[in-house]
């Protein structure tokens, strides 16, 4: 076989990590890396490579570190500090390069700040600063009276080198002094006196003396908060974060230092916040806060995976990051960095793609994420492999031992010739299509795929774009450049591999067609209040002279956008609306088309004098000297511009001449003074903007009192006041009071029925009477009359008065709507239309009439209508109920006038689904039968239609999948329902759906019942006693728990003696006998006479069996509608209709009970239905699960075993549909209990069974895995497969199992007696040796450990057979696996 190479571990074992030293001091960059072949190992300072041979003082380590002795810095020489890197080299293989390590050197020592002397009181906290160099920082230490400083928790150095004393004491004072020793001479601060005063007597203010400053810190690292307060009484410091109480005490990474200093070790992300320093000394509290920033370097969310490819292929190595700030990534290739270019290019911000494969592109690629606080790289390597080697799957790590992949040889064979007429048929300016016929060597080419390699012309990189599907000879090559030549070539493919290139074809793309660019300069000015000048200049064209532009305006705020066509490059536009703002824009044409747009420029047109005079002027005389006006400015629009002020002109009305002018700011009144008593002014307003007046009001006159009169006081009461009641209005008048001294500014009239002070009506003090409107027919209402001025109201004068009664002949009523109709629009919707016939013929309405439509449901409790108005001829009523008959009403209103309500109109709206699930559903043991209960419901509360059926759920297992519960369907007319053959002493969920016409409703909630524990002894299970009999099988007293055994004739629990007496056996077994024979005369006869419709009945039986669920029901009394239920997505679907007359249970009308079933052929002897429904005895007729008249859950038609049918019977029960069409049923399962028994009848066709699940699986298994065996299953092969020679297969199957060892224990086929409509399972013991593998994705739906049961039971899934005991019923055969073989292989099925 062809060798594949692998990849070849190559990594680095230790990166450099960043270093601070010193002066003199020698320094290691540690580096090692891991090769089958060792590296040769290199350094990089900074981008360029050391020289390592040469050097005296820098040296390669033997395990790749660097040494460097002596590290030199000085303020102009400063040769080692700076960023390395190691490089790693295999020869042959590739070069990988570490992470970069920055070596930075303390500067010289230099302080930035020194201690001062200073004095604090005892029990206080003392700082003695000493800033250095960052760097310098842990090199500083202090000296007291100069000896060296011990410090401890109560005294501690800051990161930034100053000194915190925390509860000063007597022996704290003395000299201090900081010391820098970074190698070399140690340099000292200045010293400084600490005095320690006694405490004071009287408090002293809280103060910091070192606040917190903000700080930046790095994952890991630790940030230390300083803050230290003084005051008396001394302070207690506490911190919070983002204003939560911080708790440090027990917490292990937040240390309160002595003072109160602040220390985060091993800082997270999570730390990031906002920290105040709290300090608090009973008296007073202050406050400090900083900030923490918490930076991360970069991490690999996803490293590059190893990849191989061919030639000319596409890849991507992924590379995802994280860190704070975001990290940059570069990708480096063999320790170089990539450029990229067309065909390196970096996809997605992270991935590195290469297009079109060379071989020089092999090697190993690394992607180097870097931020500002670290940096960390990744690698993989690419493999370019031979075209004739395929590209192995990967495993799953790509760090694999390095042994050679050896794969499968490619078939040897004929490769195909060169693909013929490679031609361009369409090409563009990105992309061109390419078709060919096939190559000489295929003509037909259905199995050829092609691959087509393209490259630029003079590039060497050729890339590779394959077909899709075989035999497809055209493909699209997308993302080209404009106005390049590229050359292709296209290679078949056939399953030995590829052949020979077809000639080159050389195809340039389109050129990109060049419209214009947006026009430079654009600029736009205000010529007039209604005109703007637009300039520009001429855009970049390309290709095509400019022929015209486009200038688009719009005013600021509008939506629609004018345009005009220009030659030049300027343009005016008039009619503008003034000082409004408006935008432009431009558009240049050539041949091609119109170009980019410019950018919007905004402007606003000049302002002009207002176009309208203010509004609303109203004069308010104050005295015998005075009057205010009041006004509001022009409307909106015709401002023309900011206006600045009003101008007020006034002369006395007796006169034409003498007007005097008053300028007011922008305030909407002006008090005007100085006039003559007793005489008439005439006032008008103007508005101004800059550019000047606008016009003026019409003139409003005013006169002003005779004499001052007085308003320090209110006014009296009016002298008089008379009411005059009319229908539905009442006319007041009244007289002024009588004291005319006191300032009358206007009157107050207010009424209301019984109450004056309902409503209230102000009037000018000239009026002396007002007509008080809409009041009610016949109503007393009370009025009051009071004078008011600017100090308040006077005393009121009241008058009573009742209006007059509607002595008005009411007017006649209109005619009533007619033809009212109503159509159903929806479960919640009817339209009601009408006509109206004292409208005209067209039916138009011009009046201001209106329509009432009323409606109610027709229950006749129901007497509450609801109504709406209309002012059409249809109204739509909404919000109704489902399936609900409504009945509707409409009458017509024109003024006063009124119809009587129209002839009702009637309509039931449509059914939706049920919106709620059915209630109160009860589960019940049934008395003496503790295997069957009985479930009890009520409808839904919400089934929005007939409920046509309801589908009970159950299972073991409440929290299954809903697929995985099995269904019990009843009609929709019972709301009872049993269950029967339940396990014992098993807790089951139920759940219930109602279903109508429209589909499904919700479930109602799971009600959990657990079955009892054991039934009498002297009782059988159900119905099994009787079942048993008539069959010619061995009744025996089964147990409670009893599933009969496999492969064996193990007692069961019960007394081994039978109940019955030995000549009823004998009866039994002659009269089965008798039977059987009478059968098969009738079966040869309709074999002969039905094999020719034999293969479309096959047909349509297939079709049958695709369903996605196991249903169980019998047959009541309904007639089926075409509906499949497809469980997983619950909804209805019809089904196939097979177009043959009658195929076997597609369209088979189901009876209307089970005494008139004929299984599978009518002219069947019906003593076998007698026969088979006394098993039931009155249970058939019980309230067992009935069809609910579904064709998708139908019943299984089964035959009997001692009735052998004419062809093959396909139970339509929806299975699983698998992975093969011969899985769909498994005759295999039938091999050992029931294949030998009919084969010794010599029947000649094999019976089809409905099987569970597991029965499902273990067969399949079975006929699949038996070596000695080449059998397909043979019922399948009948029913789906179309195989025309069942019984040859069926024979050597049968032959097989005989052979292989007689003297084994018989196994027990349980076949349980049961309605015809019921199904029947054979859970099958697969041959010995077979071995078993799941072939399902389902599981048993109760499965039990086989250790914990001396007779082991196996438990299925079927629908027919859930947990259900089956009497054992002996068969001969001649070989089977014994127990512990089966119990072993079940054991397997059930896990």
């Amino acid at each position: 076989g062809s060798l594949v190479r692998t990849f070849t571990p190559f990594y680095f074992l230790v990166e450099p990590m960043d270093i601070l030293s010193v002066r003199g001091a020698s320094v290691i960059m540690n580096c090692s890396a891991y090769c089958e072949t060792s590296p040769k190992i290199e350094w990089k300072k900074d981008g360029t490579f050391l020289n390592l041979v040469s050097d005296d003082r820098r040296q390669l380590l033997p395990d790749g570190s660097l040494l460097i002795n002596s590290v030199v810095h000085s303020k102009h020489n400063k040769p080692d500090e700076g960023y390395y890197q190691c490089v790693a080299t295999v020869e042959s293989l590739g070069t990988i390069v570490s992470r970069t390590a920055k070596l930075t050197v303390a500067g010289l020592p230099r302080f930035t700040s020194q201690p001062e002397s200073s004095s604090v009181y005892k029990g206080n906290s003392a700082i003695l600063n000493c800033e250095v160099n960052v760097d310098l920082a842990p090199f500083v230490r202090w000296e007291q009276d100069r000896q060296p400083l011990f410090l401890d928790d109560r005294v501690f150095k800051l990161p930034s080198g100053a000194l915190i004393i925390s509860n000063a004491t007597d022996t704290d004072g003395g000299l201090y002094r900081c010391i820098i020793e970074s190698g070399g001479t140690p340099k000292y601060s200045d010293e400084a006196e600490l005095k320690i005063l006694p405490d004071p007597e009287v408090p002293q203010n809280l103060m910091f003396v070192r606040q917190p400053s903000s700080l930046t810190k790095v994952t890991g690292q630790s940030a230390v908060f300083p803050c230290v307060a003084v005051g008396f009484p001394t302070p207690y410091i506490r911190w919070t974060r983002n204003e939560e109480e911080l708790i440090t005490e027990g917490y292990e990474r937040f240390l309160l230092l002595a003072g109160g200093s602040l220390e985060i070790s091993d800082v997270t992300e999570e730390d990031v916040g906002m920290y105040t320093c709290i300090a608090d000394n009973g008296n007073e509290t202050i406050e400090a806060q900083a900030e923490l920033t918490v930076q991360v370097p970069p991490e690999f969310l996803k490293r590059p995976a190893n990849i191989y490819a061919h030639e000319s292929m596409d890849i991507v190595f992924e590379c995802e990051v994280t860190g704070k700030p975001t990290p940059t990534v570069k990708w480096v290739k063999n320790g170089d960095m990539v450029i990229p270019s067309d065909y390196f290019k970096i996809v997605k911000e992270h991935n590195l793609q290469v297009l079109g494969l060379v071989k020089s592109d092999e090697g190993f690629y690394q992607c180097i994420a870097e931020n500002d606080v670290g940096n960390a790289q990744a690698g993989a390597q690419l493999i370019i492999l031979d075209l004739d080697v395929a590209i192995p799957t990967l495993p799953p790590t790509s760090l694999t031992s390095a042994t050679n992949d050896h794969l499968a040889p490619a078939t040897t064979g004929p490769l195909p010739s060169a693909p013929r007429d490679v031609v361009a048929t369409l090409v563009s300016t990105r992309f061109i299509r390419l078709t060919w016929r096939t190559p000489v060597s295929d003509p037909q080419g259905d199995n050829l795929t092609y691959s087509i390699f393209y490259t630029k012309e003079g590039i060497n990189r050729e890339r590779v774009e394959n077909t899709s599907r075989p035999g497809e000879t055209q493909v699209t090559i997308q993302n080209l450049m404009p106005e390049t030549v590229y050359v292709f070539r296209v290679v078949a493919q056939n399953k030995h591999g590829p052949g020979e290139s077809s000639v080159p074809l050389k195809v340039a793309t389109q050129p990109e067609v060049q419209l214009p660019g947006p026009a430079p300069n654009i600029r736009a000015y205000a010529s007039s209040p209604t005109s703007i000048s637009v300039t520009w200049e001429t855009p970049l064209s390309g290709n095509g002279e400019i022929q015209n532009y486009k200038l688009y305006y719009m005013e600021k705020g509008q939506d629609t956008e004018q345009d005009v066509d220009v030659g030049g490059l300027s343009y005016t536009i008039n009619g503008l609306k003034k000082y409004t703002e408006y935008s432009f824009r431009v558009v240049a044409y050539n041949k091609h088309g119109p170009g980019v747009s410019t950018q919007d420029v905004v402007v606003r047109t000049l302002s002009d004098v207002p176009s309208a005079p203010p509004q609303n002027l109203t004069l308010e005389v104050r005295n015998s000297k005075s009057i205010m006006l009041h006004w509001q400015p022009p409307p909106p629009g015709t401002h023309s511009g900011q206006i600045t002020g009003y101008k007020i002109r006034y002369r006395k009305v007796s006169r034409k001449s003498d007007v005097t002018e008053s300028i007011g700011g922008t305030q909407l009144f002006q008090l005007i003074e100085g006039l003559e008593r007793g005489t008439e002014y005439s006032f008008r307003v103007a508005a101004l903007t800059v550019n000047g007046t606008g016009p003026a009001t019409d003139w409003v006159s005013a006169e002003t009192f005779e004499s001052d009169l007085d308003e320090t006081r209110v006014p009296e009461v009016p002298s008089s006041l008379h009411v005059r009641p009319l229908v539905t209005s009442i006319v007041v008048s009244w007289t002024p009071p009588e004291n005319q001294n006191i300032v009358v500014r206007g009157y107050a009239i207010g009424y209301g029925i019984g109450s004056p002070h309902a409503q209230t009506i102000k009037v000018d003090y000239k009026q002396r009477y007002y007509t008080i409107e809409n009041l009610d027919p016949s109503s007393h209402y009370v009025i009051t009359l009071k004078a008011f001025n600017n100090v308040g109201e006077g005393i009121p004068l009241y008058e009573s008065a009742v209006t007059r009664p509607h002595s008005v002949p009411d007017p006649s009523p209109m005619m009533p709507p007619v033809g009212v109709q109503a159509s159903i629009l929806s479960h919640d919707t009817i339209r009601i239309t009408w006509a109206d016939n004292s409208l005209p013929k067209n039916q138009k309405i011009t009046d201001a009439r209106y329509y009432t439509v009323r409606w109610k449901t027709n229950i006749p409790a129901n007497t509450k209508y609801k109504t709406a108005n209309a002012t059409t001829l249809s109204y739509l009523v909404t919000g109704l109920k489902p399936n609900t008959l409504y009945e509707f009403s409409v009458m017509v209103t024109k003024g006063r006038r009124s119809s009587t309500w129209s002839m009702t109109a009637h309509g039931t709206t449509f059914e939706l689904v049920p919106t709620s699930p059915p209630k109160d559903v009860t589960v019940v043991s049934k008395e003496g039968k503790p295997r069957t209960i009985i479930v009890n419901w009520q409808p839904p509360s919400e089934a929005n239609g007939k409920i046509t059926g309801y589908i009970i759920y159950y299972s073991t297992d409440v929290n299954a999948e809903i697929h995985d519960w099995v269904i019990e369907p009843v009609v929709g007319n019972r709301l009872t329902h049993q269950i029967q053959e339940l396990t014992l002493d098993t807790p089951y969920y139920f759940k219930i759906q109602a279903r109508n016409s429209k589909g499904m409703g919700p479930m109602s909630e799971a009600v959990q019942f657990r079955t009892p524990k054991a039934e009498s002894s002297d009782k059988m299970p159900n119905d099994q006693a009787s079942g048993s009999a008539g069959r010619g099988s061995r009744p025996v007293d089964i147990g409670p728990d009893y599933k009969p055994p496999l492969g064996g004739n193990n007692s069961p629990h019960g007394s081994p003696t039978s109940p019955l007496d030995s000549n009823m056996l004998l009866v039994i077994i002659v009269s089965v006998g008798v039977i059987t024979i009478v059968i098969v005369v009738i079966v040869a006869v309709f074999c002969t006479r039905r094999t020719t419709s034999h293969q479309k009945k096959k047909r349509a039986a297939c079709k049958s069996v695709n369903g996605s669920h196991k249903y169980k029901g019998n047959s009541k009394d309904v007639k089926p509608p075409d509906l499949w239920i497809h469980h997983e997505r619950l909804e209805l679907k019809p089904i196939d209709k097979s177009p043959d007359p009658n195929p076997i249970m597609t369209d088979t009308p189901i009876p209307r009970n089970s005494q008139d079933i004929t299984p599978v052929d009518n002219s069947m002897d019906s003593n076998i239905h007698q026969r088979r429904n006394s098993y039931r005895g009155h249970e058939s007729e019980d309230s067992m699960s009935t069809l609910a008249g579904r064709r998708g859950m139908r019943p299984k038609m089964m035959m009997p075993f001692d009735s052998q049918p004419p062809q093959p019977v396909i139970s339509a029960h929806p299975i699983h549909s698998l992975d093969n069409p011969h899985h769909h049923f498994h005759s295999g399962s039938l091999a050992s209990p029931t294949r030998s028994y009919l084969h010794h009848q010599v029947n000649p066709w094999p019976i089809g069974t409905s099987m569970s699940h597991s029965d499902r699986a273990n067969s399949t298994e079975s006929v699949r895995n038996t070596p000695s065996t080449d059998t397909m299953p043979a019922s399948s092969s009948q029913t789906c497969a179309d195989h025309q020679d069942p019984e040859s297969t069926t024979g050597s199957y049968l032959a097989n199992a005989q052979e292989e060892d007689s003297a084994q224990n018989l196994p027990t086929a349980h076949v349980r007696p049961s309605h015809p409509l019921k199904s029947f399972a054979v859970p099958a013991v697969p041959p010995a040796g077979s071995t078993y593998d799941p072939a399902l994705p389902s599981t048993p739906l109760l499965t039990q450990q086989a250790s914990n049961h001396p007779v082991h039971s196996v438990k299925t899934a079927s629908i027919g057979t859930l947990g259900r005991t089956r009497p054992p019923m002996p068969v001969v055969v001649p070989s089977a696996p014994d127990v512990q073989e089966t119990t072993r292989m079940l054991e397997d099925s059930e896990s």
